[in-house]
Parts: C-alpha cells; structure tokens; sequence
C-alpha cells in the first residue's frame, strides 16, 4: 500500500497556517451569513425573513431556538422521507437515525452533502493535529479501523437513505481514504454484533492497524476479545504500528484508567473527537486534558445557552464572541443539514476562548435533582471514577437513577449499577467504593452535601456491583447492541429506567 502520510503532512502545512490565522468571531460570523445565503429561499429561510439577516444579531432575532421534537412537527414530519427545500437548499439524501439515550426517541436527524463534506473535514484536521503532535507519523502507510454501528441503511424513498451514522460514513467514504479503511464491506455489513466482533478481531490481527476509533465501552469489549484470541499479548503486540485510538460519544474519564492499563507499552496515543448526528463538533488538538477545540470552519455555527437558563426556560444565546469560561452551556448548532439554533442536549464548558476549547459535561437531560440535589453529569462521573480507584478497580459502564420514597417518613436516595473491570470486589471493597462515591459527590456538589448532612434529605447511595457483561447484555436485550449506542448515565423515572429495574431484579438485583 502507498504510504500517502508525505502527501498530508503537506496538506497539514497548509491547514495549520488557516487554523491559527483566522479570527474565530469572524470566522464563526462568515459561517452563519454563508448558511443563511445558502437558505433563504428555502421555505425556512423565507419563514425567517433570511433575506434581512446581516449579522448574529440579526439572526438570533429572527430565529428562535428549537428542539428535534419542534422541528419534526413544524418542518419535518409532514414532508418526510423526501425533504426537497426544507430547511435546506435540495433534497437530504441521508438522515442519521439516532435514538434519545435517555428517551428512547427515535430521531431521524438530516445529513446533507454538504454536512458529509464537514465530516469528512473533520476526519482530516483529526490526522493534521496527530501529524502536529508526531511530526514522524506514518498513520496512512497501513489501516484506519472504525468500530461503528451496522453500516447497512434504509431506503426511506428514492435516493434517500437512513441509518447510523457510521453506515452514512462508510457509504460516503472519499475514494482516497477507501483503501485505508478496515472493516471491509462485507464485514461492515453484518448485522449481529457479536458475530461482527468476533470477525472484526479475527481480521483485524492479520491486519497493519494504524488507528482504532469507536465508543469506549464498545472498544473495551473489541480489546477483550483480542485478547481472548491471544492470550497473555498486550495491545502493544498485537499492533505494533498503532500510532491513536480516538475515542468519543461520552465522557472518557470512567475509562481512562483501563485504557492507560490496556496499552501498557504502546506508543499509541489517545484523542478525544466530538461527533454527533448533527455535525462533527470538535477535536482534541492537544493534550488529553487540554480540551476540544470547536470545528469553527466547517459549516457549523455554534450558540450556548446556560444551562441553569434552559432549565428555567430562559433561552440567553451566546456564541464564541460571548460566552464566558467555566460556564456549563447547552450546546445549540446551525448546521449545512438545515438545522437552525437546535438544541442537540450535550452540555460543555469552555476552558479557553482563543481558540475556543471545551470539555463535555454531560446532557441536559443528565442532571440528577429529584430532591433537590443538582448533581451534574460531571460530578457523577467523577466521582464513580474516583470510588472505583478507591478499590483499584476501573469502570466498565454504570447508570444512575433516583429511588423515591415509598412511606411517610422515608428518605430518598439514588441508586446505581455499576460495572467494573475486575470480576470480584469483597464486601469491604464494595463499603469503600459507597463511602467514597458520597464523600466524592459532597465535596464536588454543595446542593448534595446539605441533602446528606446527617441524613437529612437523602439516604447514601445505594450501589450494586454487577458481573462483568452485565451492561452488554442489557443493551442486546433492548437492541441496541453495538456500534454507536450508549448506557444512559442518569436515567429519569419512565420506560427505560423500568426496563433497566426488571432486567437487573431478574438478576437479583432489587
């Protein structure tokens, strides 16, 4: 295969003088006017008046914010498979089925030409910033390996298609990158995931991977079964020319410790990515804790709204020009697909402005305060990873949800299912990982410190350890096992956190 890394390093050149050149107010108000010019005679773009917008204030005057659900029923719904002139100029060819992690909704999510042009963009400033970080890379002399959702898409109507995203990226894959690309097609296709794994793994170590991306949880099992396939090797053997796995689509901080022991003796580095069905969000530039830099010329325009501002109803919108650091935002995009100040549900906080650089913090719906507690996404995470390190454990996968009084007089509380990395924890261990878990939420949360205060307001956590698995086979009860589906963290009262309760009770856990 022809060692194509020369030809990006030249392009890596180029790209760097326009990522520190440009202006990212300027930059991010070019990106709007050119959305809106590109939309006005869409039949959005003449509800909102784009012929007079000139500037973000002028948008931000014309157009509301608005949710999937809002866009479905007022634009979407009625034309829908064929969005020909919507909310964006022609016809969407490609719709990104995403289901609401926590909801269960399904969401059928536009993705235009133009938006696969972004992603593919994306895709490349993800090398250009490994190439500034390993000036010596030869990423593109072997494989590039994505461990994805199926790849195989539904015809809505004709030349229109829906599926994951992954299976969108692999239908559009740029010639170029196509034989540099592993799985191949026929093992892309297969639809039951845990034959797909095993292949995956079987294929893959005759293979010169050069790079592995995919969802944490979904990788640890991939790792797992290399592992059983070879026993006793390190991922350092089995892929001795890995240069970066990149990883998104959670919080990586559960994680993290059972990756740095994974690859024990590997090179390879790790990089945090942002993609989501609505745009490819941003990119760790950096170092691991340095955060992700905002995809500020890829046609997406980005607003944040404070979150304690969303929850109260309050729709305050800022852009890069405005928004302050360590702020948590609701993360709002105008994007090329023809989706005008929507509310994608991630929450971040900047952590540098020049450029602008963000760390996720969770989901709008991931905010755990039935009783008053306000505990965030971050500070749920956190402090699970903390118990577990308490034990010498690493975390797997866990969810959260609220247990509520059932007599008078009773407290309420929280509980959680928690999967570790180790098959045994004792009983002395399991009290460790509970006392540090609550000691680690009242030092982070001031609201849950007052709530546990002597037992006032809420019980101590109630914490099950369940068996190595547990989580993958929760998820292939539902359906969604693999690819791009993820445990949901904080689980509201409603049908998911039900089924998680029997699915769990009939384990014995209840």
């Amino acid at each position: 295969m022809f060692d194509a890394t020369s030809l990006l390093k030249m392009y890596t050149l180029k790209r760097n003088r326009a990522l520190q050149n440009g202006s990212p107010t300027l930059t991010q108000e070019k990106t709007l006017l050119s959305l809106v010019r590109s939309a006005r005679r869409t039949r959005f773009g003449r509800d909102h008046k784009f012929e007079r917008i000139t500037s973000v204030r002028d948008y931000q005057s014309a157009v509301p914010v608005r949710s999937y659900e809002q866009f479905w029923n007022e634009y979407w719904r009625a034309p829908f498979p064929v969005l020909e002139d919507v909310s964006w100029p022609g016809r969407i060819p490609y719709f990104a089925v995403s289901s609401g992690t926590s909801s269960g909704t399904t969401k059928y999510i536009p993705c235009s030409n133009e938006m696969i042009r972004s992603n593919t963009k994306a895709g490349v400033d993800l090398l250009v910033h490994h190439l500034n970080q390993r000036p010596q890379s030869r990423i593109l002399g072997g494989l590039n390996f994505m461990l994805g959702g199926s790849t195989d898409l539904v015809e809505e109507a004709k030349n229109v298609w829906s599926g994951d995203l992954s299976g969108i990226a692999a239908k559009t894959i740029p010639a170029w990158i196509r034989p540099r690309y592993f799985p191949p097609p026929e093992l892309a296709l297969i639809a039951d995931w845990r034959q797909k794994i095993d292949r995956l793994a079987e294929e893959s170590l005759t293979r010169d991977i050069r790079m592995i991306g995919g969802v944490p949880s979904w990788l640890l099992i991939f790792f797992d079964k290399l592992r059983e396939l070879r026993p006793g090797k390190q991922i350092a053997e089995l892929f001795p020319n890995l240069e970066m796995i990149v990883h998104g689509g959670v919080r990586f901080e559960p994680y993290r410790s059972r990756f740095a022991t994974l690859l024990a003796g590997s090179s390879a580095e790790m990089r945090e990515v942002y993609p989501a069905s609505e745009g490819f969000i941003g990119i760790a530039d950096g170092a691991p804790d340095a955060g992700l830099k905002l995809n500020l010329d890829h046609g997406i325009f980005f607003e944040f709204i404070p979150v304690e501002d969303l929850r109260n109803g309050n729709h305050r919108r800022f852009w890069v020009g405005s928004v302050e650091l360590g702020v948590e935002y609701a993360v709002v995009l105008t994007t090329c697909a023809g989706l005008w100040s929507y509310i994608i549900g991630d929450t971040v906080r900047f952590v540098e402005l020049s450029p602008p650089r963000v760390v996720i913090t969770g989901r709008t719906s991931y905010f755990l305060s039935d009783f008053g507690e306000h505990l965030t996404g971050e500070e749920i995470d956190a402090s699970v990873s903390a118990a577990a390190e308490s034990i010498g454990a690493s975390v797997t996968d866990y969810t959260v949800s609220s247990l509520f009084p059932k007599h008078d007089g009773d407290l309420g509380g929280h509980r959680y299912f928690v999967e570790l990395g180790t098959a045994e924890v004792s009983t002395d261990q399991k009290r460790t990982f509970v006392e540090t878990l609550d000691r680690t939420l009242q030092q982070r949360n001031d609201d849950y410190r007052g709530h546990r205060a002597e037992g006032f307001g809420l019980k101590e956590p109630l914490v099950y350890i369940v068996p190595p698995g547990s989580f993958e086979r929760w998820m292939e009860s539902r359906g969604k096992l693999g690819g791009q589906h993820k445990v949901p963290r904080i689980l509201p009262k409603g049908e998911i956190s039900e089924n998680i309760d029997r699915f769990f009770s009939e384990l014995g856990y209840n």
